[in-house]
């Protein structure tokens, strides 16, 4: 896997995170633990994203 779908696939991870995490918030009754879960997932997406756009800079 190239570097470049690597990141492309990463945002799509973090993208549906995202709407999972909509959708649980506007539960009427959100689980705090899923929504916790979910926000640590993105940040390590998040974090690995920028990781490897920062690789691919030097690269």
């Amino acid at each position: 896997m190239s570097l470049q779908s690597r990141i492309e696939s990463l945002k799509s991870r973090h993208a549906d995170l995202e709407t999972r995490l909509a959708d649980e918030d506007h539960r009427p009754r959100p689980d705090g633990d899923v929504v916790v879960r979910l926000k640590l997932e993105k940040l390590r997406l998040k974090e690995e994203l920028e990781r490897l756009r920062t690789a691919d800079m030097h690269a």
